[in-house]
């Protein structure tokens, strides 16, 4: 096999030992984008243990809370939402406290909550979207400020071309560990995205749950005040019934009335 083509086993040491240059030459572009890589790894940690803490399965808890709505049961939905825990226990359980306080205004009350524990689940995200974006800036201004050092020290020397290359290898490391440090915020950032958008979905769920509800509730109570109505009605009409029976089967008293001859009174008896 050739010499050209054999691995070369100082390649890795090399590589490192530019790394540490780098990082110890470079220090104001390496400090900033090593410290933006853990901060990023402690909101990854932090955000992946709030997200997992409060996962549940909400297909069978709404299963349940229908049930209990059902039969009526509004205390023992929230003992189960109570049981349940998390952001969609608490949201739950919130959300049947403003069906029996805010019944008529439930939607928006439901809302204002719901964009308060929304808040809570993208607390932190910001942070990674804006690593992501300016890592990559940081590492080319690293890459630029190592060009210019590089061309102006062989310059100075008389330096070779090897010399360049190596050196303009060395600034490129820059460029490279901030793509590496974005790329890694940007994808955790989608990620978590995403997680809160399902939170939003499940807490959409619950409000229809619960106003599809407060709506069978409302109907209900339509329903008997309308036939309270008609009842009332019908015992009006049926009270009315006997009195107009005795006007009409009775005519005799009307007409006697006006067919009764008149009496007249004569103040003197010699007129006639």
């Amino acid at each position: 096999m050739p010499e050209a083509n054999l691995p070369n086993p100082s390649a890795g040491s090399d590589f490192f030992t530019y790394f540490l240059q780098f990082f110890k030459e470079d220090w104001f572009a390496s400090i900033p984008i090593a410290i933006c890589g853990i901060i990023t790894l402690t909101v990854a940690i932090d955000r992946a243990i709030y997200y997992n803490r409060n996962q549940r399965d909400l297909a069978s808890f709404i299963r349940r809370v229908q049930l209990d709505l059902e039969q009526g049961n509004i205390d023992g939905a929230m003992s189960l939402a109570k049981q349940v825990g998390g952001l969609i226990g608490l949201m739950t359980e919130e959300g049947l406290r403003l069906m029996k306080n805010h019944s008529k205004n439930f939607s928006n009350a439901f809302d204002i909550s719901c964009s308060l524990y929304i808040r809570d689940l993208e607390k932190r995200l910001s942070v990674l979207a804006t690593i992501g974006a300016t890592t990559p800036f940081i590492g080319l201004f690293g890459t630029v400020v190592g060009v210019i050092v590089t061309l102006k020290l062989l310059g100075q020397q008389g330096g070779q071309s090897q010399a360049v290359v190596l050196g303009v290898a060395k600034a490129l490391i820059a460029t490279g560990f901030g793509l590496v440090v974005a790329i890694i915020a940007v994808i955790l950032n989608n990620w978590f995205n995403s997680v809160v958008k399902s939170f939003e979905n499940d807490f959409a769920v619950i409000k229809l749950t619960l106003l599809d509800f407060i709506n069978s509730q409302n109907a209900a109570a339509h329903g008997q005040s309308e036939s309270a109505r008609l009842n009332e009605e019908e015992q009006y009409y049926a009270a009315q019934t006997p009195m107009n029976n005795l006007n009409k089967n009775s005519p005799s008293l009307s007409n006697n009335n006006m067919n009764r001859p008149q009496t007249r009174i004569v103040s003197n008896p010699g007129e006639y």
